[in-house]
């Protein structure tokens, strides 16, 4: 029974890992850069931003490499982790801002607890359901998010053509069992600065 369980997640994270290599795209941001509505420019300029808070948050603190994401779309900065005090959250919250080219910074960074693998799988199993889910849901372009689940709580970053898009991202991350909360960061076509002609 214990090695079943363990195959188990281990089938999980390689599941989890594969899909989000897939979305990655060519400059990194997670959308792919043929469906991505941004202009090249746009994804450009955002790539650069996201490799230069990476890479002054590493200067920092080479910990910060695997406990820190950052992710940019139209120059709005958003940050996901875990630190282990308040003090870090704010200096990588001011770091981000002194980021060239930012329009806003939305810092959703946890303070470390004890680590729980309980809550870590539970929270794998939520991410890889709701990917699978929009992978399977025909009005949902599924490259176009990422995707963070941290204590029953999801994360979805993106950009959608159509207000009912955004609303279908939202009710299929709802519909997930035991989670708690959603927090969306989805941008429409019509609300970045630059857009494909």
């Amino acid at each position: 029974m214990k090695i079943n369980i363990i195959f188990f997640f281990i089938l999980l994270i390689i599941i989890n890992n594969c899909a989000g290599t897939a979305s990655r795209g060519v400059f990194g941001t997670g959308v792919s850069v043929a469906l991505d509505p941004r202009s090249i420019g746009t994804q450009i300029d955002d790539s650069i931003m996201q490799k230069n808070l990476s890479t002054r948050l590493a200067l920092i603190e080479k910990s910060y490499l695997l406990s820190i994401k950052s992710k940019v779309l139209d120059g709005r900065i958003f940050i996901t982790g875990k630190v282990d005090n308040p003090e870090e959250k704010l200096k990588i919250t001011k770091l981000a801002w002194e980021t060239k080219g930012v329009r806003s910074v939305k810092n959703d960074i946890k303070v470390k607890e004890e680590f729980n693998f309980s809550q870590s799988a539970k929270d794998l199993l939520i991410t890889s359901q709701l990917r699978t889910a929009f992978i399977f849901n025909k009005k949902i372009k599924a490259t176009n998010y990422q995707i963070d689940t941290y204590k029953k709580t999801i994360y979805v970053y993106g950009i959608s053509l159509t207000s009912d898009e955004r609303k279908e991202v939202i009710k299929e991350a709802k519909e997930i069992l035991d989670v708690k909360d959603v927090i969306a960061s989805i941008f429409l076509v019509e609300d970045l600065r630059i857009q494909k002609n």
